[in-house]
């Protein structure tokens, strides 16, 4: 199993930003997959999930209204478009399936 995550970078305060999440070693179509984060000098937290049918997506709080979870079973791709980006955004991000993890990716929130 092999989790390879996309698209992080420095990016303005109300700004948007697209993370890309590719599997590989599974059938990725039947598992839920999720994002994750992990702020310097925080645990980990969950950000959003979304079901195998990509028909059910769940999000943080923290995130509701601003984040989207999306997911091409062809492509074996999970997405989350960030959108109305906060300093607080800043950490790396990564993906979780089947029990792996990618290797994260930085999504830094600055001016």
């Amino acid at each position: 199993v092999q989790l390879m995550e996309y698209g992080g970078g420095l990016v303005q305060p109300g700004g948007s930003l697209t993370l890309t999440c590719v599997g590989s070693g599974f059938d990725f179509s039947k598992y839920f997959m999720r994002w994750f984060r992990e702020a310097p000098g925080k645990e980990r937290e969950l950000v959003a999930t979304i079901l195998a049918d990509a028909g059910v997506t769940h999000y943080a709080d923290s995130v509701k209204g601003r984040f989207t979870i999306s997911r091409d079973n062809t492509k074996k791709t999970v997405y989350l478009q960030m959108n109305s980006l906060k300093p607080e955004d800043t950490a790396v991000y990564y993906c979780n399936g089947p029990g792996h993890w990618g290797r994260g990716t930085l999504v830094t929130v600055s001016s």
